[in-house]
């Protein structure tokens, strides 16, 4: 269900209920943006709030109510919620605490919120425990607190479910007009997504930034992803949770549920959505969305007045997904005609000062550093705090290079604090990203450059958890062998004696394995390159009563793990990796969600580090990539179709050859059902 947010955040009339502190710092920041609407304070004394005179019942509001602020404890809010709702009021920030992000302390509070989200219908809610929302652009606040908004044309929206970061978010001085800043509380009733698809209709928005501790609907996120590409609207998202004290902080903060980063990350990137990792990436990041939109590319250009500072970007890129590709004749041919003979030409360019105040040379050289190999262009400047003044050559010089070119440029600082506001709103005037801090600009330039198109098949959604079993090795190869998986073949024994029996109808060499234990290697469970004549004493010496003999796979090129964990957050998480015993050790893995299609997961074979081994290591063979594919997709079509029940797949050794790939070992754990 989709709610119509439309009142909600662009009301026409507010209904601030209740008679506290926060109650008259909202009406104080309506005031403040200049809300041309009408102001309705609810407290039953009728006392005066903020200089305003009060209605005694939320009844007695004159015409429609569009919004409405509760600022009373949490039992009265359920009950102005259901009288709002009775009146078909467009919406309520419900600002008490003591819902579901309180439940460990208070047995009462996940109720409570039930009744809430009943009371409520489908009237919009934001919250509980949520400050409500700033519209610069329509001059809305519905905000209990300071905030360091202003009214804007156009700008990004901002979510976040911490209030908190919210107001430190709008205070920012980095030139990023903020054209909504929504804090979201503990999503009740109408989440992140949800907010952030109802902003998209507004053309004033450039861009949208989100704070997310844990995801909840995914389909909202879904259509969230396509409607933002359909509207070329980039998204960004700093997401929390890649600690476990992270995750522990927003399962008892928001009442989210976090899950694991690896499947977070995973759906990010099939949403094809942008991820950062701290407060000034996620605000340079939305900067660079703004003025100039997603990048087309990685590949960048960089030009300073400092060898020092040429080599620390490079330095520091390295770390990232960034290129700086070498400069093309052309660049070459216009930076020599600028530079003269003096200057070493390179990507990054060190053109010393030999041209500094000569505006007309150092707009040519700024200019000649961008083209058809770069996507953006960044110029290093550091604006000294005492006097800036001659630093106004390098602000004419950017501005005029994006002028003449149409090219992506960006002023960036080394250090945040030395790009000057007044510079730097200067620069989004005309078109160039002022950048605060090099770290901070090369994280955005990474984002900027990673936002695509999402992917247009749902994920698969987890069942519930339930109490489960682990199937024998046995079972769980016929259990996949059935959906299109090769296994060797094997036969089952349970005794030493049937096992030397059955090994002399199987092709040598044999692989003998003690059903039932875990980690059989470490167990002594497993002899491996035996003749049929051998099984049998192998099976006495290995002791047990059930014992798996198959066939072992020649002409080995790799070894690779497939793995499928249930992860109720976000799906089930498909992971790729180098496999064998080593597996926990190397960790070369790289996730996906299900389902992933045959590109995804052949772009992610060749993203491990082990893929020069599948690709023929010092001449020799190539594995089949397209047998690998083909048992990734049979792993995923037995996950599909136990989707109710599955905890966990495991293939670990998937032996690949030149020829085929053919899993070796296999878990499966399930819920009885």
């Amino acid at each position: 269900m989709r709610r119509d947010l439309s009142r909600l955040l662009k009301p026409r009339s507010i209904a601030v209920v209740g008679g506290g502190a926060w109650c008259a710092a909202v009406l104080q920041a309506a005031r403040r943006i200049g809300f041309g609407g009408k102001i309705h304070p609810v407290h039953p004394s009728g006392k005066a709030i903020a200089g305003m005179a009060s209605l005694k019942r939320i009844e007695d509001v004159p015409g429609p109510i569009d919004a409405a602020f509760i600022g009373i404890n949490r039992h009265a809010t359920v009950e102005a919620v259901d009288t709002l709702r009775r009146l078909g009021a467009g919406g309520a920030v419900c600002f008490a605490s003591g819902f579901t992000e309180a439940a460990s302390e208070d047995g009462q509070a996940a109720d409570l919120q039930a009744r809430l989200v009943e009371a409520a219908g489908e009237m919009p809610v934001l919250g509980p425990n949520c400050y409500g929302f700033v519209n610069a652009l329509d001059g809305v606040a519905i905000w209990p607190d300071q905030h360091g908004m202003a009214r804007v044309e156009r700008g990004v929206a901002i979510l976040t479910q911490s209030s908190n970061i919210a107001i430190n978010l709008t205070m920012q001085r980095r030139a990023l007009p903020i054209a909504v800043m929504v804090a979201c509380g503990n999503m009740a009733q109408t989440g992140q997504a949800e907010i952030a698809e109802a902003l998209l209709d507004d053309d004033r928005v450039s861009a949208i930034g989100l704070h997310v501790e844990g995801f909840g609907r995914l389909r909202d996120w879904e259509a969230l992803a396509r409607k933002a590409h359909e509207r070329d609207i980039p998204l960004v998202v700093l997401k929390a949770g890649r600690s476990r004290q992270a995750r522990a902080a927003a399962i008892s903060h928001t009442a989210s549920l976090a899950g694991s980063d690896v499947g977070a990350q995973a759906f990010l990137d099939r949403l094809g959505i942008a991820r950062v990792d701290s407060l000034p990436a996620l605000l340079e990041t939305l900067k660079l969305l703004h003025v100039v939109g997603p990048l087309r590319s990685n590949r960048i250009a960089s030009i300073s007045c400092s060898g020092g500072e040429a080599s620390l970007i490079a330095d520091m890129a390295a770390a990232r997904d960034i290129e700086f590709p070498p400069l093309s004749q052309a660049q070459r041919t216009k930076l020599r005609e600028a530079l003269g003979p003096m200057v070493a030409l390179a990507n990054p360019l060190d053109y010393h000062t030999y041209i500094w105040r000569n505006e007309e040379a150092m707009t040519r050289a700024w200019a000649a550093m961008t083209g058809e190999t770069v996507s953006l262009t960044l110029s290093i400047v550091d604006y000294p705090r005492t006097d800036a003044s001659d630093w106004t050559c390098a602000t004419s010089a950017a501005l005029n290079a994006r002028r003449l070119t149409g090219a992506p440029f960006a002023v960036v600082s080394s250090l945040p604090e030395l790009m000057p506001v007044d510079v730097a709103e200067r620069l989004v005037t005309g078109g160039v990203v002022p950048m605060n801090g090099l770290d901070e600009a090369l994280a955005a330039v990474e984002a900027a450059a990673r936002i695509g198109a999402p992917d247009p098949e749902p994920v698969l959604l987890a069942g519930a958890a339930r109490p489960g079993r682990v199937l024998t090795e046995d079972e769980a190869k016929s259990a996949l062998a059935q959906h299109g998986l090769p296994v060797p073949d094997f036969r089952v024994a349970r005794s030493a004696a049937e096992a030397g029996r059955l090994a002399s109808g199987l092709r040598a060499p044999l692989a003998l394995k003690g059903i039932g234990r875990a980690h059989k290697t470490e167990a002594g469970a497993v002899r491996l390159g035996l003749g049929p004549e051998e099984v049998e004493a192998a099976a006495s010496a290995m002791g047990g009563d059930r014992f798996l003999i198959e066939e072992m796979v020649p002409d080995a090129v790799a070894e690779l793990l497939i793995g499928v964990v249930r992860d109720p957050a976000h799906g089930f998480v498909l992971t790729l990796g180098a496999g064998g015993v080593l597996a926990e050790i190397l960790r070369d893995t790289v996730s996906l969600l299900v389902p992933a299609g045959r590109d995804a997961v052949r772009a992610a074979l060749f993203r491990l580090r082990c893929a020069r081994l599948l690709k023929g290591w010092r001449g020799g063979p190539a594995a089949d990539a397209e047998a690998i594919c083909d048992a990734v997709e049979a792993v995923q079509a037995y996950v599909v179709a136990n989707a109710e029940s599955l905890s966990e797949v495991e293939i670990n050794p998937l032996i690949c050859t030149p020829t085929g790939a053919v899993a070796v070992d296999a878990l499966i754990r399930k819920a009885r059902l």
